[in-house]
């Protein structure tokens, strides 16, 4: 599934108070970006007990109960978790990862809220939440008539949001302010082999790791954990952002003409981190349209330029780093034409000749 339109964790919130009660909802998304949480806490909110029911693991009887004769006829039984006398929110988690067999009992639960004789109480409410199939999760093709019996809604990582989560929710400051710096390393598209790979969950996963370790985690330990949480580039540039943190370098101060780069051999790692962070800066706050660019943007870019200098007579490979394309992302045409051209000169004024 590729809708055309996605939402995040607060337009979905909207989507499950406007639409959820009158239609059953089916929510779409990559795996560890927070569609079970959402569900508990819209259920929450709406003051309903959340009963989750998880698609890869349940047989057509588990929904639709076993029969048993009552007065010379057979009668299905649904199971206790599902037949409630109180409204509540039914989520059924990884319903595409059903089979077909599994996918047909849930019809007439879904678009009539009903099984056998039995139906959900008044006021109760049905979301289901899968992964796409190019998330390489377990997957079964959801059959049409099963699909036209939702509305769907296709759920994507905000990193702004997830930072407010986190403010409130104790999640280490290593981990925050890591993504405060690079939030376009919150979500990584899942590997095709298998291998750990950056989501919201895993973030979270790291920092409950780190506080469990406390303040005396060494470097060896926090590459560990980071390896075993996230995308690896995510994790080796992580464990370079604390060493950097650990031995004050900071990429204001770079900026701000008070700290120069690292040049030792051993905090290449913790170079390579800061070039990157610097180059995600300059994603950020230069304009595509030089028309546009503003006075405090001038000045950035020239100091730019300065910088790109100073950290080729460090390593000519990380330079090429922080102005080389990366999954997508290119660094504005017009600074990179300015780049080439002025840095000879400032290389020239730098070295006095």
């Amino acid at each position: 599934m590729n809708l055309p339109v996605s939402v995040d964790q607060k337009q979905l919130m909207d989507v499950l108070l406007n639409v959820s009660t009158v239609r059953p909802v089916f929510i779409w998304g990559a795996p560890g970006i927070g569609k079970s949480a959402i569900v508990e806490q819209f259920a929450s909110d709406v003051g309903l007990e959340c009963v989750s029911l998880l698609g890869s693991q349940l047989a057509p009887e588990d929904i639709i109960g076993v029969p048993q004769i009552v007065e010379g006829r057979s009668v299905f039984c649904p199971p206790r978790m599902i037949a409630r006398e109180e409204p509540y929110c039914l989520f059924l988690d990884e319903l595409n990862a059903c089979s077909q067999e599994v996918q047909k009992a849930f019809y007439s639960l879904i678009l009539e809220r009903r099984i056998g004789e039995y139906r959900l109480p008044e006021g109760s409410i049905v979301v289901g939440a899968g992964n796409r199939a190019q998330d390489n999760a377990i997957t079964k093709p959801m059959s049409s008539a099963l699909l036209n019996r939702m509305f769907h809604v296709e759920l994507r990582a905000d990193s702004r949001l997830w930072l407010e989560w986190a403010a409130a929710h104790g999640i280490h400051p290593w981990v925050y302010d890591y993504i405060c710096a690079r939030p376009d390393q919150l979500w990584s598209q899942p590997s095709k082999t298998e291998e750990p790979f950056s989501t919201p969950r895993s973030w979270h996963m790291l920092s409950d790791a780190l506080n469990s370790c406390g303040s005396g985690v060494t470097e060896q330990e926090i590459a560990i954990l980071a390896n075993g949480c996230l995308t690896a580039a995510h994790a080796t540039q992580f464990a370079a952002y604390v060493r950097q943190v650990r031995s004050q370098y900071s990429l204001k101060r770079i900026l701000n003409g008070e700290q120069r780069w690292p040049d030792r051999p051993e905090e290449r790692d913790v170079l390579y981190f800061l070039a990157q962070s610097f180059r995600a800066q300059l994603l950020k706050e230069l304009p595509k349209n030089r028309g546009k660019l503003s006075g405090e943007a001038q000045a950035l870019a020239l100091r730019a330029k300065e910088l790109l200098v100073e950290l080729a007579d460090i390593s000519p490979e990380v330079v090429q780093m922080a102005i080389t394309p990366e999954n997508g992302e290119t660094l504005p045409g017009w600074f990179v034409v300015e780049a080439v051209r002025d840095i000879p000169a400032l290389a020239k004024r730098r070295n006095g000749t």
